[in-house]
């Protein structure tokens, strides 16, 4: 998965309804760029170097899998979308919607169309006053002095009062944190761990990943099934109770909620598709009495992929062991998480078909698929 780069944007507007053009404006940025993580309070500023309406200035803190070009390009079109016209002089102007990248991670960069830092923003108060309120210590990575510092140190005497109204975040439209545990279930391949990182990363979620790249057994049992079947779903057994009761009662007092890519469940999934029947009743014997006990998902998210889609993922992640799956061990796979779902009329379980998307490269699938989460 692609990591993520923090960003800082600056926003301005003196026209109209202001508050709806910064509003409108977070929202298109979460929706085409990135989560937004933090947002500053509202400033109202007078116009500078021409007469005209004072402006409302906001800055917010991104995290976007953009490139920086990607970014400006994006937010050009959000101005255009919201109203805004070419300039028609070299001055300041009046505008619906003014949106500049401060900084994007520690780069610098100086082209003709894109200079990162934002090459004016220590001069100016109605920058560095909102920027401070979410950013006071991220060093300027040329001026190697904080945000913080940078304002203390401004000439501007303009005068900068915050106003009693906050812009709102778009990621608090989903209600992830009405679940204390979710659980992301989906065949091999189907993109179980990329949900969960997007998501813990995105709604500060503590995140449970499955070990299962450490099992010295998986390999083998790849190349000869039947004598490792056992063998394997006893070693998954054991470590994944010793991974989610460890888990799960360590509380992170700075998440919110806990996410994980997979539920104990699949043990005996899995171990249904792959072991002999008295081989599994006595498993499914060994299964129940060591779960018991063991907290359930408030949510569990099924993520369906169709087996061609599966296969093509198999072969993108590349791992050497996986790279012979038939596709009738998926669509056993498949049958047994829905016929196991089927059986469970008590769990809060979401079953959503991916196979369309691609919600690791296409942020507009990864919204999709938050608002069928939470629909």
């Amino acid at each position: 998965m692609t990591p993520t780069k923090t960003i800082y944007i600056a926003l301005g507007t003196n026209k109209g309804n202001k508050l709806q053009y910064l509003q409108s404006a977070v929202d298109a940025i979460f929706v085409k760029i990135g989560a937004v993580k933090k947002i500053s309070k509202v400033y109202v500023t007078p116009a500078l170097g021409f007469k005209g309406d004072d402006f409302y200035n906001a800055c917010i803190k991104v995290e976007t899998d953009l490139k920086p070009k990607k970014v400006l390009k994006e937010l050009q079109a959000i101005e255009f979308k919201l109203g805004r016209t070419t300039k028609t002089s070299n001055g300041y102007e009046a505008r619906e919607i003014d949106l500049d990248i401060l900084f994007y991670e520690a780069a610098i960069i100086e082209e003709k169309h894109l200079v990162i830092p934002h090459p004016e923003m220590q001069k100016r108060k109605f920058v560095l006053q909102p920027l401070k309120d979410i950013a006071k210590d991220v060093e300027h990575p040329v001026l190697k002095k904080s945000i913080d510092d940078l304002l203390v140190e401004c000439k501007d005497e303009s005068v900068i009062e915050p106003i009693k109204i906050w812009l709102k975040n778009p990621n608090k439209s989903y209600a992830f944190g009405n679940y204390n545990y979710i659980a992301i279930e989906g065949n091999i391949g189907a993109g179980k761990t990329s949900l969960a990182n997007k998501i813990a990363q995105d709604f500060n979620a503590k995140l449970i990943l499955e070990r299962f790249a450490d099992n010295p057994f998986l390999p083998k049992f790849y190349k000869e099934p039947e004598r490792y079947a056992f063998t394997l779903e006893m070693s998954f057994l054991a470590d994944r109770y010793q991974q989610i009761s460890d888990d799960l009662s360590q509380l992170d007092l700075f998440k919110d909620f806990m996410i994980s890519d997979y539920d104990v469940n699949k043990s005996l999934i899995f171990s249904k598709v792959t072991l002999p029947e008295d081989e599994f009743r006595l498993y499914r014997k060994l299964f129940n009495q060591v779960y018991k006990d063991i907290a359930k998902p408030d949510l569990y998210i099924y993520l369906y992929q169709n087996t061609e889609r599966l296969q093509a993922n198999i072969k993108k992640r590349g791992r050497n062991y996986e790279k012979d799956i038939k596709d009738e061990y998926l669509e056993k796979i498949n049958t047994g998480y829905l016929e196991f779902l089927k059986s469970q009329p008590e769990m809060n379980v979401k079953i959503i078909d991916i196979s369309e998307r691609d919600f690791v490269k296409s942020r507009a699938d990864y919204l999709w698929l938050l608002g069928e989460v939470n629909s």
